[in-house]
């Protein structure tokens, strides 16, 4: 879909179409438990939209956290990779529900670190031979994020509202930790933990437990 001369927009239709992620409402609800809502602000459902990001002040923030679908470059007909937000009604240039890397690039934030709880979000920019963290990572950098968790292939929804809540859990019980201390010690946990043995369900493969990469800044 093509506004005239513009960029090709995301088809609203086709992201109502894409599977629920129940596990993003739980694990962002257990973050702000875990920050406290006076720390911070949850946007969910019809408030999870591209127009409230892109208007809202992002310039303060010390984490920026974003559960959703991450779409690598053309699967839905947009030539970037980009996040799904809540869908408009109909598509336009300044909301059609998919945050792609050159809208990205374009925020302003101040934040010191971006989680992107998706999946493939570590992917390329989408032109030929383009290599990982091209895309999205990149531009999450040229907006002003000093380090990065994103995913080097699809995250399984069960896993992320685990892995993420236990990361920031292990950073707030354990000052000292660096945040790829605390990333290395999440992932541990996943590996190890007994309730998914089943084996094509199983935390223990690396499928589950191993796609998120921290990226920049891996101290505070």
């Amino acid at each position: 879909q093509a506004s005239g001369d513009g960029p090709a927009l995301a088809d609203p239709a086709a992201l109502r179409q894409l599977a629920r992620l129940p596990g993003t409402e739980t694990e962002l609800k257990a973050l702000q438990e875990l920050l406290g809502p006076r720390k911070s602000r949850l946007f969910l459902g019809a408030e999870a939209t591209e127009t409230n990001l892109k208007h809202s002040d992002l310039s303060g923030l010390s984490v920026l956290f974003l559960a959703t679908h991450g779409l690598v470059a053309g699967e839905i007909g947009v030539g970037e990779p980009g996040l799904v937000f809540t869908p408009p009604r109909a598509a336009s240039l300044a909301d059609d529900g998919l945050l792609t890397a050159s809208e990205v690039a374009s925020l302003h934030l101040g934040a010191h670190w971006v989680i992107l709880s998706a999946c493939n979000t570590a992917s390329g920019d989408g032109s030929e031979g383009a290599p990982g963290l091209s895309g999205l990572a990149r531009a999450f950098f040229f907006a002003g994020a000093e380090s990065l968790l994103a995913s080097h292939w699809p995250v399984r929804d069960d896993v992320a509202a685990v892995l993420t809540v236990r990361l920031f859990q292990l950073m707030r019980d354990n000052p000292g930790l660096s945040r790829a201390e605390a990333l290395q010690r999440a992932e541990r946990e996943i590996r190890d933990d007994p309730r998914k043995d089943v084996v094509l369900q199983s935390w223990a493969h690396p499928s589950a437990w191993a796609p998120f990469s921290l990226i920049g800044d891996g101290i505070r």
